[in-house]
């Protein structure tokens, strides 16, 4: 009969120092064992949640796919390895496989909808643009709720070896000068992302640009818009009996108070129509005489040939023509809004701008006062 040491054995043999040599082996090769099992059904685990979480519910995916997918992950493994870890899932997971040459895999029709904190390496690196730059733009409420897919999104790229070469080759770059955002106090954008979430009322004290000392306001958030780098608060004064929509840069907000009545929003209000409209291009004084103040506007632009190349490939509207003159030089015309926007803009040609139609548009890019 074999006599197998027990974890008491094991124990007094590791403080006896007479103890037999083979006692302590046989303990050292058992606990050897165990560790490099859980190593093992560790990896298995994680290779086998990243095979799942390759699969779609309505396409079809490749094995070679899903071997190619795992190899830019960091497993080192083989193509027959992915089919065999298939296979057994099978068996647990309501996938299934087709017959096509290479076979291919997915989720079945009827397959609940999984829960997995899972994510491939395209949606890691969508996860990572999307907290890049689009951050500043949700309510803390959603940021709370995608904070932990930022973080594995982050965990993924990391132990990939090819993702970091993508992340490392793309950028957004402003058509602009860049600038610096001014600086925001944190709770204030947080009550004000919270109120416009939920739709509530807030109290808050703003200081204007062209005041030195804040005024208290009670708003109804209505929607919120980056231009730039400044973010602006689109709301209405409770003690403005016309509701007239106006904005309010972030950074000059303080002391934002939740209130608990709901917020009002004007029936007739739509964003991308208040948008289309160039409401928030800004009004330009000269403009005021024009019927709408300008809004949808037919301009008539003449550019030397090289400062209005750009403008063939970006139009200005889905109306716009461009003619080359005999002269060499280019008009475009485009329906647009006058706002002060379109003018700070066109300034920036220069002397590649040679004359533009109404004349009081020429005549606003002109004026320097």
């Amino acid at each position: 009969m074999t006599v197998h040491p027990t974890d008491a054995d094991n124990i007094q043999a590791q403080s006896n120092p007479d103890a037999p040599a083979n006692t302590l082996a046989a303990a050292d090769n058992g606990a050897s064992k165990d560790t490099n099992d859980n190593r093992h059904g560790a990896a298995t685990t994680a290779r086998q949640w990243q095979v799942l979480s390759q699969l779609q519910r309505n396409r079809w995916v490749g094995t070679t796919h899903i071997y190619e997918q795992l190899m830019m992950a960091g497993f080192d493994i083989s193509l027959r390895t992915v089919q065999r870890d298939l296979n057994a899932l099978a068996k647990r997971f309501p996938i299934e496989k087709n017959n096509a040459n290479p076979q291919g895999w997915r989720w079945c029709d009827d397959a609940p909808l999984q829960s997995l904190p899972h994510m491939n390496l395209s949606q890691a690196v969508a996860f990572n643009m999307v907290e890049a730059n689009l951050t500043q733009l949700l309510p803390p409420v959603i940021l709370d709720e995608l904070f932990p897919w930022f973080d594995l999104a982050r965990r993924q790229l990391k132990n990939s070896k090819v993702t970091h070469s993508w992340i490392d080759r793309v950028r957004i770059e402003p058509a602009t000068q860049p600038l610096i955002a001014p600086d925001i106090d944190l709770d204030s954008k947080d009550n004000i992302y919270h109120a416009l979430f939920y739709q509530l009322q807030i109290h808050a004290c703003y200081t204007r640009s062209n005041k030195l000392q804040a005024s208290e306001y009670t708003l109804n958030p209505i929607a919120i818009i980056q231009r730039g780098v400044i973010i602006y608060l689109l709301a209405t004064r409770t003690d403005d009996p016309k509701a007239t929509i106006r904005t309010f840069a972030l950074h000059r907000f303080d002391n934002v108070e939740i209130l608990d009545t709901a917020a009002k929003t004007p029936d007739s209000f739509q964003l991308d129509t208040y948008l289309d409209e160039g409401s928030m291009g800004f009004s330009h004084p000269l403009f005021g005489e024009l019927a709408e103040r300008g809004k949808n506007t037919v301009v008539e632009l003449q550019f030397t040939q090289q400062a209005g190349k750009s403008l063939t490939e970006s139009k200005l509207n889905d109306d716009q023509t461009v003619t080359l003159n005999d002269d060499g030089t280019l008009t475009i015309t485009a329906t647009v809004n006058l706002t002060s926007q379109l003018v700070w803009w066109l300034r920036g040609f220069g002397s590649g701008l040679l004359n533009a139609k109404p004349e009081l548009l020429y005549q606003a890019v002109l004026d320097n006062d």
